[in-house]
Parts: structure tokens; C-alpha cells; sequence
């Protein structure tokens, strides 16, 4: 017969055993708004998720067949650190032809790239360390660092991303340990970083001797225009460069990887162990059989194309049914836009009012790690719903707050 502890008698005060970083650590505002999503007749813009429909499921099945039949005892064993060898040697070839060339004996692969910031945390951040994002930035970043009691020191954005020609200013006043960035096609904001700007941050980062993190997941979901040189390829010397296959293959296997000196990989390799000894092998051979078959460059072309109409689709859409006094970026790639509204609406509290509406997004404030903007302002997903779905949740979005302004 099993006992079962009865809680009513035996409660303990959890709270004072927790460690001091714990009270810096705060759920994913994500995570927590897409509970009130679930419902199936609420159309979300809210989360950053790839089309579903789109997964290249009978190619994985054939690839997790070939390497259950071919290499059994490999697939499902414990492997390095480090990351399988063969795929490590397929993203250095493909990052080269970007200008990033590193060994493949640089290449961390991680548990999504969001693995990869918190290991940089874990091995770059003090208490009160300060430590450089935009406003906004990537709300994983924020939630990665905050618990291990990072000081963020923010940088506007604009149409074209960081305000870099502001950056030097700061790091005079403040002893800056690293600077965060997202180039191409920003989360939450959708921006691009031209390629002067990248120069220019490069050059404050080698005067002042910084490091840079360059977080680009979204970068092969180039949509219009050229590809720019990435920083990693500027400044190999002083930049983390970190990439995933959550986006371009499915999320669900969880395989990024970081790029960095070798100095900075032996102690990111050190902090994985740690955490995870490595991540799994099954998953990366899975990625590298896709991969190394072509078949990723061509599932590649295709979310290009698919995404390219969503964009297009609720680019339209919010032209049509939102009211004057909003805009919104138009992003060349990536998954999401940023859209603003009429000064006088707060779009925490227009919320439930779009759940009235069933529909959802992510207010704006989740993104600036002192919660001091973004009042009027949230963050669009356009590649998970189809295009009809788009239309009609844009429309729904757009009768919510000319209602919050009729009422204002």
C-alpha cells in the first residue's frame, strides 16, 4: 500500500531555502499569456511559433528510420559535449559562406539557443554586472540573465534597430561586461541592423574592449533585400554568435548551436556539462541526416515564400481595420512585427478586451527589461495562422481597440 504525504500536516516554508538569485527569476510572460490561448476559436499572434503544417515530418521519420536502423548504439547513446562531429562540420561549412568561419572545434551545439544564453550568463554575469540589450529586446535574454542578477542598460531602437551611435556614450559611464543584439529581423521588434551600424558596433566593442552576443535565429528567414554580413564575421575575435534550428527545421528537436574563440567555448563546454553533460545525440543526428540531404535548404525556400505572404497578408490587413494613429514595422524576414497604437491605449490592459475578441498577442512591456516602454505597443506573430486566419484576427485586434478608444 503506497502512503501519500498529506500536505495540510507536513508543510514546509519552501521559500526560506531558495537560493537569492530566485527572487530575481520571473516566469515567461509567453508562456504565461499563451494558457488563455488554448482555446481553439482564439487566433494567436502571440507566440514564436513556427507553421506547424509546414514540418517536414516524413523526412525526419525517414531520417530517425535510417539511424535506428544504421547506427543504433551511436544515436542513443551518451555523446561529447561538445555536439555531434558531423553536424558540427556542416554548420561551419554553412556559416563560412556568410563570412563566419570558425573551426568546427568552435561550435558549441546547445538545447536551443536559449540554452546557449543562459550558459553565458552563467559563466559572463556577477551580480550587478551591467550588461548592454536594445528597448526592447528578446524577452528570453531578459528572463536568462535576470537570474543571475544582471544590470541591463538599454539602447533605443528605431526603424533600423540599436541606435549603435548612441552606444559609445553609455559604455564611457558604465564598466559594461557584454553587448546583446539582434540584427536581422529583431525580437520583438522586426528590425534589421544595416550594415553601418554593424561596423560602427563593432569599433566601439574594439575600443572599449567589449563583447558582443549576436543572437540570430531568424536569420535564413530572409524575405526581401540582401543578406548582410553577420558581426561575428566583423569581429570573430569578440563575438558569440548564436543560431538554432528551431525556426528553419522544427523546435520541437531543440538543436542551436554557439559560435565563439576558443577560449570562450572551452568555458561555455564547461558550463554545459554542468547543466546538461550534452544535449541529444538522437536529436542532432535527426538535424545533421536532414541537413547534410539537402533537404533543409529546401524546406528553407519554402517557409521563405509561405511567410512572405503571411507578412504580406497582416501588412495589409492592419492597413484595412486598425484605426489612425497606429503603426507598425515591416520587417524584410523573420517571424514577427511590432506594432504600435494610439498613444492613449495601454496594451496590458487592452488584453482581455482582445481575448473578448478571442484574440491574443504579447503586450509590448514584457520586452524592456525595466518594464519602462512598450505601453502602447505589442508584438504580432504572422507565421503560425493561415492567411484567413490572419485577416480575421487583425480585424478582431482592430474593432478591440476602436472600442478602447470610443470608450476613452
Amino acid at each position: 500500500m503506497t502512503v501519500y504525504a498529506n500536505s495540510a500536516t507536513t508543510h514546509v516554508d519552501w521559500e526560506r531555502f531558495l537560493a537569492r538569485r530566485t527572487q530575481h527569476m520571473k516566469g515567461s510572460a509567453i508562456r504565461e499569456l499563451l494558457k488563455f490561448t488554448q482555446q481553439p476559436d482564439v487566433i494567436s499572434f502571440g507566440g514564436g511559433m513556427p507553421a506547424p503544417e509546414l514540418f517536414p515530418v516524413r523526412e525526419i521519420e525517414e531520417a530517425c528510420n535510417y539511424l535506428l536502423r544504421a547506427v543504433p548504439k551511436q544515436a542513443l547513446q551518451y555523446s561529447t559535449t561538445e555536439g555531434y562531429p558531423p553536424l558540427r562540420e556542416y554548420l561551419a561549412d554553412s556559416m563560412a559562406k556568410y563570412g563566419i568561419r570558425h573551426s568546427p572545434d568552435n561550435i558549441l551545439i546547445t538545447t536551443g539557443s536559449q540554452q546557449a544564453l543562459d550558459l553565458i550568463g552563467k559563466i559572463f554575469i556577477d551580480p550587478g554586472s551591467a550588461v548592454i540589450t536594445g528597448r526592447p529586446t528578446y524577452l528570453g535574454a531578459i528572463q536568462a540573465w535576470r537570474a543571475y542578477e544582471a544590470e541591463f542598460v538599454t539602447i533605443p531602437l528605431d526603424d533600423d534597430g540599436m541606435q549603435v551611435e548612441l552606444l559609445e556614450d553609455v559604455v564611457k559611464r558604465t564598466p559594461v561586461r557584454l553587448i546583446y543584439i539582434l540584427p536581422n529581423f529583431h525580437n520583438p521588434a522586426g528590425t534589421t541592423l544595416p550594415e553601418d551600424r554593424r561596423h560602427l558596433l563593432v569599433e566601439i566593442a574594439r575600443k572599449y574592449d567589449l563583447l558582443i552576443v549576436e543572437d540570430d535565429p531568424y536569420g535564413a528567414l530572409r524575405y526581401t533585400g540582401e543578406d548582410l554580413i553577420p558581426i561575428a564575421a566583423l569581429a570573430p575575435e569578440r563575438t558569440i554568435y548564436l543560431a538554432t534550428f528551431s525556426k528553419t527545421l522544427t523546435p520541437g528537436l531543440r538543436v542551436g548551436w554557439s559560435v565563439a574563440p576558443a577560449e570562450i567555448t572551452q568555458r561555455l563546454v564547461q558550463a554545459k556539462q554542468g547543466a546538461d553533460l550534452h544535449s541529444s545525440t538522437f536529436d542532432q543526428m535527426i538535424a545533421n541526416d536532414v541537413a547534410q540531404r539537402g533537404i533543409l535548404k529546401a524546406h528553407v525556400r519554402k517557409l521563405r515564400q509561405v511567410y512572405k505572404e503571411r507578412r504580406d497578408v497582416m501588412l495589409d490587413a492592419l492597413a484595412e481595420f486598425w484605426p489612425e494613429g497606429s503603426s507598425w514595422t515591416q520587417p524584410q524576414g523573420g517571424l514577427f512585427l511590432w506594432a504600435r497604437t494610439p498613444e492613449s491605449i495601454d496594451t496590458l490592459k487592452l488584453f482581455p478586451r482582445a481575448l473578448e475578441n478571442k484574440v491574443a498577442y504579447v503586450p509590448g512591456i514584457n520586452f524592456y527589461p525595466h518594464e519602462d516602454g512598450g505601453f502602447n505597443a505589442m508584438r504580432l506573430n504572422f507565421s503560425n495562422a493561415q492567411p484567413d486566419m490572419i485577416v480575421e484576427g487583425i480585424r478582431r485586434l482592430g474593432a478591440a481597440l476602436k472600442d478602447e478608444l470610443a470608450h476613452k
